[in-house]
């Protein structure tokens, strides 16, 4: 016997769930690479024969071709400002530019004025801007579990970074400016996190470098002499810079933010002082104690109990 018409018309239609996306499935685990590779941005601003701002601008500008040639090949990926939610969306983009140019300038520059491991800690208290910033502005309360563990986190940052800390008389202004950066990075993690869902990697790369780049151009060449290296060893640590912390740092961090919290990615930089330490030690001679080893495993210990604490 066939069913009523009407019966048909009722029946619920189901359709299978799709499956979730490789960048979805493994957001966290691109979290942590993008910011291993971010993490030896200081090393290669040491490296660099041009000035804190000039390295900034070649990290923005040199990968702004590909970019937008990517742009032109992928239609889908731009940015449609047609409706009133793409223009919002152009304009978060470009903002987030506009805070990582500030972000950039002061950490370049706080990198050249103090030890790497005392601008890395103090440039990572990233968390307590973008907790309190999405608290304040979006409503976005934290839970306790994510509070205790970002707790345990900054005293183990603390206690790692102690003996850098303890000679921060050396390098106040260079400190200033490693914290001044940990605040315009907060804010480029909140306006970047509530589009990305929306937006395609590749035109928040172009927007955003653009952006940064009309920025910091300008005021490196009022502030320093040189702009572009004159050198092989100069061109070579401009094009690690661009490969390794924009491209496999700055680019994986940015697509994971469309699946995990501004909160955890801001709490997660806590770790990133653990390899310019490393890395500072053997090449530039600043040393690690075994007390910073111990403050790394509690930064790690408070890491772990902040992503269990937070809900995407």
């Amino acid at each position: 016997m066939k069913p009523e018409p009407d019966a048909v018309a009722l029946a619920p239609v189901t359709s299978p769930v799709a499956p979730a996306g490789f960048v979805a499935r493994h957001a966290f685990p691109i979290l942590l690479l993008g910011l291993a590779f971010a993490a030896f941005s200081p090393i290669f601003v040491r490296l660099s024969e041009v000035g804190p701002l000039a390295t900034a601008v070649n990290r923005m500008v040199l990968p702004l071709p590909l970019f937008f040639a990517l742009l032109w090949l992928r239609p889908a990926d731009r940015i449609p400002t047609t409706t009133q939610t793409g223009r919002h969306d152009v304009w978060f983009v470009l903002m987030s530019g506009l805070f990582f140019a500030g972000d950039l300038a002061c950490w370049n520059s706080s990198v050249m004025m103090t030890s790497v491991a005392n601008a890395s800690v103090l440039a990572n208290i990233t968390p307590l801007f973008v907790v309190g910033a999405s608290w304040v502005l979006f409503k976005e309360k934290p839970g306790r579990l994510f509070i205790v563990g970002m707790a345990i986190a900054l005293f183990g940052s603390a206690i790692m970074m102690r003996d850098s800390l303890a000679l921060a008389g050396r390098g106040v202004a260079g400190d200033f400016m490693a914290m001044g950066a940990s605040a315009f990075y907060a804010g480029y993690v909140i306006t970047l996190s509530k589009v990305r869902k929306r937006v395609s990697i590749v035109a928040v790369m172009a927007l955003s470098c653009a952006a940064s780049a009309a920025v910091l151009w300008p005021l490196a060449a009022a502030v320093e002499t040189q702009i572009w290296p004159q050198t092989l060893n100069g061109w070579l640590a401009a094009a690690g810079m661009v490969v390794l912390v924009h491209f496999g740092g700055q680019m994986l961090i940015a697509m994971s933010l469309a699946h995990v919290s501004a909160g955890l990615v801001a709490t997660m930089f806590l770790a990133q002082p653990i390899i310019p330490a490393l890395v500072a030690w053997m090449l530039f001679g600043e040393r690690v104690t075994l007390i910073q080893f111990a403050g790394a495993a509690a930064l790690l210990a408070g890491l772990e109990i902040s992503r269990r604490g937070t809900v995407k």
